[in-house]
């Protein structure tokens, strides 16, 4: 069975930076973003529109470059919550967590006995097809299995201390977008509301020793969020990176280039210095070699016929 590697990023309070996979689930993702410095991933589910075959195959290209993994499911749902789990997730984000009674609800889906209620399939995917002791492998599997709530409604936040207090939530993960929304101030998280609740929220995490992250769009924000209590940073997603990093690409070649056409620059031509005195034009310098021409007298062509002698024979 894999390392409970995200677990332990969990139990401490050091940064980790990741990345947020909403279109890109290629086969060489998962070394693509290890290689690139990344602590993490977040997979997500909620939005892109993978579906299981596609959440299967990435945890595996995930895995295979030792990466630790979130998976972010649609809802709260036991079949989204389970069956993510079987495919090999280790980490698990939940949408909308309101309270503690919630929280516990998803962590008995999350769970195998004696701590839940999962349903049980072992020699599959999320063990690496192994066989073994039965208890044993339940209790990996309840080790290894990592919760992160997202507080991303008014009610989450004002229940955070209850949601992070709570045994087996590993970690708070802002929602900032749906947060802001459910607050009021769509977009607006330089209003007071916004501020108030992120401090809400991160004194939560701390109080309890539990994780607490979140999406930021730039890096400026990362250092800053930082700064202000996160240890979870995910930088952007693959498809805002890709657009910005292009955009900027074209635009530079094209300001460069201009807009004339390929090929190297020509030195402007300089005109020849003009002639003093009167100069011939093509046409008059062939007129006067006709003239020429008909100026020579011509050899006559006929023969000379004999001279008669004037002497009698």
């Amino acid at each position: 069975m894999a390392d409970a590697a995200l677990r332990a990023l969990c139990g401490t309070r050091k940064l980790k930076v990741g990345h947020f996979i909403v279109e890109f689930a290629t086969p060489g993702i998962g070394h693509i973003l290890k290689n690139a410095g990344c602590d993490f991933v977040l997979f997500d589910t909620e939005h892109s529109g993978f579906h299981n075959e596609t959440i299967k195959n990435a945890i595996r290209y995930f895995q295979a470059a030792a990466l630790p993994t979130i998976v972010r499911v649609p809802s709260k749902e036991y079949h989204h919550i389970a069956r993510a789990l079987d495919m090999g997730a280790e980490g698990l984000m939940v949408p909308m967590v309101n309270n503690a009674g919630e929280a516990r609800a998803i962590l008995d889906c999350m769970k195998y006995t004696p701590e839940g209620n999962r349903g049980v399939a072992l020699g599959i995917a999320h063990d690496n097809y192994l066989a073994g002791d039965v208890m044993k492998k339940l209790a990996a599997a309840n080790a290894r299995s990592t919760l992160f709530a997202q507080i991303e409604t008014a009610e989450g936040v004002e229940n955070a201390d209850e949601i992070a207090a709570t045994d087996g939530v590993d970690c708070l993960w802002v929602g900032h977008f749906d947060l802001s929304c459910s607050l009021g101030i769509p977009g607006n998280f330089d209003h007071p509301k916004f501020t108030d609740a992120i401090a809400r929220t991160i004194a939560a995490g701390r109080k309890h020793g539990k994780a607490v992250g979140r999406l930021v769009p730039d890096t400026a924000s990362g250092v800053a969020l930082f700064q202000d209590g996160f240890d979870f940073i995910c930088y952007s997603g693959d498809v805002w990176l890709l657009q910005a990093a292009l955009t900027d690409a074209v635009k530079e070649i094209r300001a460069g280039c201009g807009r004339g056409m390929a090929g190297p620059k020509r030195a402007p031509t300089k005109k020849a210095p003009a002639r003093k005195g009167p100069t011939k034009t093509i046409a008059a310098k062939s007129a006067a070699a006709s003239k020429a021409v008909a100026r020579k007298p011509k050899k006559s062509s006929a023969k000379r016929s004999p001279t008669r002698s004037n002497k009698a024979k």
